[in-house]
């Protein structure tokens, strides 16, 4: 069975019932009668989620110290797909594959912030191993502001054999290292592509760089030697976006 997690603040929850189908309950600051919350009891109206109105200081007590900003959701966690997902959704695009590999990001606050970019910028699923890697923690959702709710999450057993496997269906493999020779802004990014970044500190696993088809850098003109790992996906894939719209 799915463990409840809690969805914290007005952009948060809004997303939530927007775009999540597992919302269970609001509770609202009884206060509050602004239109951004009549929003999010109109949506919840709408998806036939049940609104409990409450003092602040039990939502103050929910959301222990967050900014609850008057509101907040308790939803089922969002789905962790597995390789059978990924080959359906694969078999069922009708556009060029075009997706995110994180190898071995473990701050759940920058897989949030990766989601919330793929989601953004188009991207089909993000993928990422099973192991040493974070999963959709409510700290992760919570950054993701909703888009791990409408962004495909795969966690698999064997990075490589995935990766292999998504060579053979004519998916080009795109790594992100520092000492590439070529940089971001010269490849060629609009065809069936996985983008592939390395997790803080060490990078892209020995293993997984070797797997790539290409790999690229991004230029740094000022002093420090590289970025964090969730401003260097929003570089990257949108990066990937202007050259697949520009056509």
């Amino acid at each position: 069975m799915s463990q409840s997690q809690l969805i914290i603040g007005l952009h948060a929850v809004r997303t939530a019932l927007k775009h999540g189908d597992a919302v269970t309950g609001v509770r609202v600051e009884a206060r509050r009668r602004d239109g951004r919350i009549k929003e999010i009891l109109g949506l919840a109206r709408q998806g036939g989620v049940d609104v409990i109105q409450v003092e602040r200081a039990e939502l103050d007590a929910l959301s222990r110290g967050e900014n609850h900003q008057g509101v907040v959701a308790f939803t089922q966690a969002p789905a962790v797909r597995d390789e059978g997902y990924l080959k359906r959704l694969l078999e069922g695009l009708d556009s060029a594959p075009f997706l995110l590999v994180l190898d071995g990001v473990q701050d759940p606050h920058n897989l949030g912030a990766c989601l919330r970019t793929a989601d953004a910028a188009g991207i089909h699923a993000v993928i990422t191993p099973r192991d040493r890697s974070v999963g959709l923690t409510p700290v992760a959702c919570k950054v993701a502001s909703g888009a791990a709710e409408t962004v495909p999450f795969v966690q698999v057993t064997n990075l490589v054999r995935t990766l292999k496997w998504l060579q053979e269906q004519g998916i080009w493999l795109i790594g992100t290292v520092g000492e590439a020779e070529a940089g971001l802004y010269q490849a060629d990014l609009k065809g069936p592509l996985a983008i592939i970044m390395g997790g803080e500190g060490k990078g892209m696993r020995r293993l997984t760089r070797e797997q790539c088809d290409a790999l690229v850098h991004m230029p740094m003109l000022g002093a420090v030697e590289s970025l964090n790992v969730s401003v260097a996906t929003g570089v990257c894939l949108f990066e990937a976006l202007r050259q697949r719209i520009s056509d």
